[in-house]
């Protein structure tokens, strides 16, 4: 504890996906819909879409969780790069997953 306040952790992931059937962009942005809000819907984390924008076959997401405990945050980030393996929907080229006390 740091003057009387919890410590705070932040967990965050950066996703680079693969989406070899995708023809267009709207194409990936279907995918990447459908996994973003499987996330958001079975786990209390932020994600955003970070990278490749304009590739049409490549995306890079960002997952973060915040708690009160390091190993809690780290595991709900997993947790979510979990979903996103077995969504079947993208190939996961790389993953990268960092803890950070914030206070």
């Amino acid at each position: 504890m740091v003057s009387g306040k919890a410590a705070l952790f932040v967990a965050t992931a950066e996703v680079e996906l693969q989406f070899p059937g995708a023809r267009s962009l709207k194409d990936k942005r279907q995918d990447l819909r459908s996994i973003i809000e499987r996330l958001r819907h079975r786990l209390q984390v932020l994600v955003v879409e970070s990278d490749f924008q304009d590739l049409h076959q490549r995306a890079g997401l960002a997952i973060a969780s915040l708690a009160t405990d390091a190993e809690a945050a780290r595991g709900t980030v997993q947790r979510a790069l979990d979903v996103v393996n077995e969504s079947g929907l993208g190939l996961v080229l790389h993953e990268h997953v960092q803890v950070q006390q914030v206070r």
